[in-house]
């Protein structure tokens, strides 16, 4: 464990009990959802290369056009 690591806990053990097992649920709701999102990331590498592929062949034929955000 990191000594910054080991510094936070210290500091959420000061906490009262509610707070430190709100601070504990949401810190392994967020390990939880990087984790998802790391998975996720990972799983799509080649799905995104295609689209962008995709994309810039489009680009290169003349398929596409500026983006006017004054028209969305």
């Amino acid at each position: 464990m990191t000594t910054l690591l080991e510094t936070a806990f210290a500091e959420a053990a000061k906490l009262p009990d509610q707070d430190q097992d709100e601070f504990a649920a949401w810190l392994l709701e967020e390990l939880k959802s990087e984790h998802h999102w790391r998975n996720a990331f990972a799983q799509s590498a080649e799905m995104l290369a295609e689209l962008a592929d995709e994309a810039l062949n489009e680009y290169r034929a003349g398929k596409t056009r500026l983006l006017d955000p004054d028209a969305l």
